[in-house]
């Protein structure tokens, strides 16, 4: 009886003891996957990776490479742009599946030695280190403020060239207003596919699904719907719409909420939201752009293909500063919320 009553006894003090030690890894592991996303923040103030450490930069080139050797006719297109996603996928995952893994590992390797803090910071900035290159906030917000000088200083042909780096329109007619609306719509869309999308796929599945969205998001831009190879895009378009449907309304959400933080109007851009989103030719690009135009009270218009908003005005250059404070603040926002959604996820899982 002595020794089966001490033998209870351990096993009574041993249940919470493994319990607080296991609230405390799940801690401690919310922690490192909030700082990982921490640490990427950090880095996009700094500034992008050079372009030969860049991966999107690696996944166009590796998307170039197979476009060269598409065969023709629809069928034989589209049957290979289908072999490409896949290819593409196998080579562009792997290094982001490994990165985290072994960022995983040297936070266990830490934690055996008793090094908790080490650990978790070994992780942050390895994950975040390769987190980083799938958002691209500042290069956005410094893209529309590009566009905005050079209308400041009143030279439109600038502007019309620096645009380049936001739309891949003709631009060679664009008015100073189109330059503007234009500069504006990009902005709008880009938060979502830039900022909103990679991190989103982030929360829900990791690293390998942020890197994900940024390839298939890279093949729909490169090849997309239209062009020489019209067929040979045709999945990773359907593919990238699909990808950026709950996305893109998110992000048209936040505008319409966080409105005022931009000195934007909040029924109104719930309003514009809801009436025009439909109105382009993709069924995404329109969710942000809607409600960036109402937000704002402009009119964002493509000659020949849609108008977003009521013309109550003309789009000037600050009309471009309130869309850079947009994406900024919004972005901002998303990134901290998406460090507090890991952290308490763990904290939840206990």
């Amino acid at each position: 009886m002595p020794h089966g009553g001490a033998a209870h006894a351990r096993h009574a003090s041993t249940g919470p003891e493994i319990t607080m030690r296991w609230s405390k890894q799940r801690m401690e592991q919310g922690a490192a996957a909030s700082g990982a996303v921490l640490i990427a923040f950090a880095l996009d103030r700094v500034g992008e990776p050079p372009a030969n450490w860049h991966p999107v930069v690696w996944y166009g080139r590796l998307i170039r490479r197979l476009e060269l050797v598409a065969p023709g006719g629809r069928v034989s297109q589209f049957l290979y742009g289908i072999a490409m996603l896949l290819l593409a996928a196998l080579l562009a995952l792997l290094p982001s599946a490994l990165i985290h893994l072994f960022a995983g590992r040297m936070r266990v390797m830490a934690l055996r030695h008793g090094h908790i803090i080490t650990g978790s910071l070994l992780y942050a900035l390895i994950e975040g280190s390769a987190l980083k290159p799938f958002f691209a906030l500042r290069m956005l917000a410094d893209a529309g403020r590009s566009v905005r000088l050079a209308l400041e200083q009143e030279d439109l042909p600038a502007a019309r060239q620096v645009l380049q780096s936001l739309v891949s329109r003709d631009r060679s007619q664009l008015t100073a207003e189109l330059t503007a609306a234009a500069a504006i719509e990009s902005l709008a869309e880009n938060l979502s596919d830039s900022v909103v999308a990679p991190l989103f796929y982030y929360f829900l599945c990791g690293l390998p699904a942020a890197a994900a969205y940024r390839l298939f998001n890279t093949f729909d831009s490169m090849l997309g719907y239209h062009g020489r190879y019209e067929y040979l895009g045709k999945a990773a378009a359907r593919l990238d719409d699909a990808l950026n449907l709950l996305p893109a309304r998110l992000t048209a959400l936040l505008i319409v909420l966080g409105a005022p933080l931009f000195g934007g109007n909040r029924r109104r851009a719930w309003h514009i939201w809801r009436r025009d989103a439909h109105k382009t030719a993709s069924p995404n690009a329109g969710q942000p752009m809607a409600a960036a135009a109402g937000a704002l009270g402009v009119q964002l218009e493509k000659v020949g293909h849609y108008k977003l908003g009521d013309n109550e005005r003309t789009i000037t250059a600050h009309d471009i500063k309130r869309a850079e404070r947009m994406v900024c603040r919004i972005g901002s926002i998303v990134i901290l919320l998406i460090a507090l959604l890991k952290l308490f996820r763990s904290v939840a899982y206990e």
